[in-house]
């Protein structure tokens, strides 16, 4: 059954440590960099008292001023054989006065990549996670909660209950563990332990693990954190099967009382067709005309025959196996030359997938066009200009995409799972109510029966008016979301 939550009640300010290894804007691949920066600007806008650590990569500081802090300034920590020394530097989030903590140390961030495949990533992660903990004990700030986000950070909870369990400083905090995807689950060999400070703490790691030579962060984050949160009530549910789990559906079933699905925000000050900057022509739900402006823009930018009468389907996505995108080639091209539309796609990773994009763009040159990479402001005006906005993923945790598909107009077709399925309600004719269009199956048959009922209902202007409309008045921000931590922070907290 979904969690309820009880309504917000006021009470002492909480005093909240989030550990992310990314944050927009500072360093991104996916949406754990947005809730990372929401979560902690409304935690702050409600005045409780937050502090967001993260890496200083290369890309950041060549992109960002930052302030270094005179008395955190060459920290040592020993990992193993080596010893480490990091600093701490902090930066604003753009249209905030909240301050983000980061941990430079050159010889483990300054790389071009946030992630790497080098051999001391997990050290990378695991010194984030301990200097976190080492600034709260040089600055005496005692945390009521710590916020570990994925396996990157996942070790925190086990450091607190060995490393740090001497502290007094840390008697009443309390772990959250956030799983944005559980695909990645950050396993490493057993002979690991020592760099990560653990060796004479091993009693504590899974022992089936260790037996068999690997160290899980995930697993381990799971075992000890004191609450688990996924970003949507569905994701929290096919985790717990043996289709999702990918390994973890047995320890999580185990710990389903202290497992809560939060589906995540969208910050409506960033994406909001009334006001974005970054699209040709602003708009709303009441008149949409400049959304129309929008499409005839992208159109003609790209190179693909604008048509008011031929739908704009929009694609911005990590090309990736966990996407969908296996579906497409055997009904793209039936689609494409079957019916007057449009397909933009704005994406990289997988070379299949890019490879394909390339050639269904060379294809149809006057239909199709194809982007690889990541460019915001492109990702903005796609979901502007389009129509109907493509996700069949074969699972997503929550998907930010398509809620703002629904503040744009674009009508979200998706598969049934994980936050789409929580985000997105079926169209109903009879009704005259729902926001898109969802298919069950992962195959291509039924992907196909979806796109070709989003077509037909193209046709009749009054019911998709009324479908556009539907989704622009969904609400999904922060605002509504944010009560759902709080709630469960004060939950876990001791009377002080």
């Amino acid at each position: 059954m979904p969690v309820r939550f009880a309504p917000h009640t006021a009470m002492d300010p909480l005093k909240v440590c989030l550990v992310s290894s990314e944050v927009a804007p500072f360093a991104k691949t996916g949406g754990l960099a947005d809730v990372s920066a929401a979560l902690a600007r409304h935690l702050q806008k409600r005045k409780h008292d937050v502090r967001l650590f993260m890496p200083l990569y290369r890309r950041t500081k060549r992109e960002h001023e930052l302030t270094p802090v005179p008395e955190l300034q060459d920290i040592a920590m020993r990992c193993g054989e080596r010893t480490y020394y990091f600093s701490i530097s902090t930066a604003k989030l753009p249209k905030s006065p909240f301050k983000v903590w980061f941990v430079r140390c050159p010889e483990l961030y300054d790389r071009e990549g946030i992630y790497t495949q080098d051999q001391d990533e997990h050290i990378r992660f695991a010194l984030l996670s301990r200097a976190a903990l080492e600034v709260c004990q040089w600055t005496q700030w005692a945390p009521d909660i710590v916020h570990a986000n994925d396996w990157h950070t996942a070790l925190l909870p086990l450091y607190l209950r060995t490393l740090y369990a001497w502290d007094k400083l840390f008697a009443r905090t309390r772990t959250v563990l956030t799983i944005h995807n559980i695909g990645y689950q950050g396993i490493v060999a057993a002979d690991k332990l020592r760099d990560l400070g653990l060796e004479a703490e091993k009693r504590f790691l899974y022992q089936e693990d260790l037996n068999e030579g690997r160290i899980n962060f995930l697993k381990t984050g799971i075992l000890y954190a004191h609450a688990l949160t996924t970003v949507s009530r569905t994701y929290a549910q096919e985790i717990q099967g043996d289709e999702h789990g990918m390994g973890l559906q047995h320890l999580l079933r185990q710990r389903t009382e202290n497992l809560f699905g939060i589906v995540n925000g969208v910050d409506y000050e960033e994406w909001n067709p009334r006001k974005d900057p970054l699209i040709p022509e602003r708009y709303s739900e009441r008149d949409l005309r400049g959304k129309e402006a929008c499409k005839q823009a992208l159109c003609e930018k790209l190179g693909i025959g604008y048509d008011a009468r031929a739908p704009l389907i929009g694609v911005v996505s990590r090309l990736t196996a966990q996407k969908g995108f296996e579906l497409l080639p055997d009904i793209l091209p039936v689609l494409l030359h079957r019916a007057d539309l449009r397909l933009v796609v704005l994406g990289n990773g997988e070379e299949r997938y890019e490879n394909y994009f390339n050639w269904l763009a060379g294809a149809f040159p006057k239909k199709v066009a194809f982007r690889a990479g990541f460019d915001n402001a492109l990702a903005h005006w796609i979901e502007a200009a389009s129509d109907m906005f493509l996700m069949p993923s074969r699972y997503e945790p929550c998907g930010l995409n398509q809620m703002y598909s629904l503040r744009y107009g674009s009508v979200p077709i998706v598969r049934r799972t994980g936050g789409l399925a929580d985000t997105v309600a079926p169209w109903n004719a009879a009704t005259g109510e729902g926001t898109g269009f969802l298919f069950d199956d992962f195959t291509p048959e039924a992907l196909f029966g979806t796109l070709q009922a989003a077509l037909e209902l193209w046709r009749d202007e009054g019911a998709w008016q009324r479908l556009v409309q539907n989704g622009m008045a969904q609400d999904f921000s922060w605002e509504h979301q944010i009560g759902q931590y709080i709630e469960l922070y004060q939950r876990l907290v001791p009377p002080r």
